[in-house]
């Protein structure tokens, strides 16, 4: 068993695309849209596979839609080398480190910084 996808709603979903395809070297798919409900979707998929939905709606459901939002999404990077360039790379473009890099308690390297809709992002080796 294993995780298919992690949804993520966005406001932004041009923006937001274009930050995981820029700070993550995502891939992203074609946009998925379903008139009716005002919904627009990305899949987007990294190097070793795991995807992320990224998901905009337009009508009054998208307020219902995004009350369980999620605590973090964590990226492992490969490195502590890749984690402090990847730090460096946010605070480049204004984005906050909200804490690290550091060495926690159970042993990981991590920081974690936020994307341009303040979603928490763990970066890991």
């Amino acid at each position: 068993m294993h995780i298919e996808h992690v949804g993520l709603w966005v406001h932004d979903l041009e923006a937001m695309k274009a930050f995981y395809q820029t700070m993550f070297q995502a891939t992203a798919g074609e946009l998925y849209e379903n008139h009716k409900k005002g919904f627009q979707s990305y899949f987007l998929t990294f190097a070793d596979g795991a995807r992320l939905e990224i998901m905009h709606q337009d009508s009054e459901l998208a307020g219902l839609a995004t009350r369980g939002q999620f605590a973090h999404l964590a990226m492992a990077v490969g490195s502590e080398t890749a984690v402090d360039q990847l730090v460096a790379n946010f605070q480049a473009q204004g984005l906050p480190l909200l804490n690290g890099p550091r060495v926690t308690g159970d042993g990981y390297y991590e920081a974690v910084v936020q994307d341009p809709e303040q979603n928490l992002i763990e970066l890991t080796v």
